[in-house]
């Protein structure tokens, strides 16, 4: 794990959509967060550059292995005990692996629109999602 001397604890997240504009999404199993929707990712292990943190992060909670785009935006949300995640978010692009849920995710799913609007998702990733023009797409019928 990376911190600085500033108490900032540095995070990375990966927001990886398929071709039909679905979102890959992890149920965290451990605090902080557990049992909430997120993102894959986690924290920078020291020397680890964000490109590495993402692609170990991705393949230990959902078994999938990425190439890492551009970063997408960055998020300060409060850890517990004191500090603060610092976290980068990059889009990412899936080039191998199998879906399955390891390490820290009970669960991983690709999620339309309508089936994200129905989960409990972690503080704050929603907002920064529109912001970044990153939500799911609505991949349902085409009305009538």
């Amino acid at each position: 794990m990376t911190t600085g001397r500033d108490g900032l604890i540095r995070c990375v997240g990966a927001v990886i959509h398929d071709q039909d504009g679905r979102l890959l999404l992890i149920r965290r199993a451990t605090e902080p967060g557990r049992g909430l929707w997120s993102i894959p990712g986690g924290r920078v292990k020291p020397d680890e550059s964000d490109a590495a943190a993402v692609r170990r992060e991705v393949h230990e909670e959902t078994g999938l292995l990425v190439d890492v785009g551009v970063l997408l935006g960055s998020v300060r949300r409060r850890a517990p005990a004191g500090g603060v995640f610092d976290i980068h978010d990059y889009a990412a692009q899936v080039i191998g692996g199998a879906l399955r849920p390891g390490d820290d995710a009970d669960d991983a799913r690709w999620v339309t629109a309508g089936e994200y609007s129905g989960l409990e998702i972690v503080a704050g990733l929603t907002e920064s999602l529109r912001e970044w023009l990153a939500l799911p797409a609505d991949t349902g019928p085409a009305p009538g």
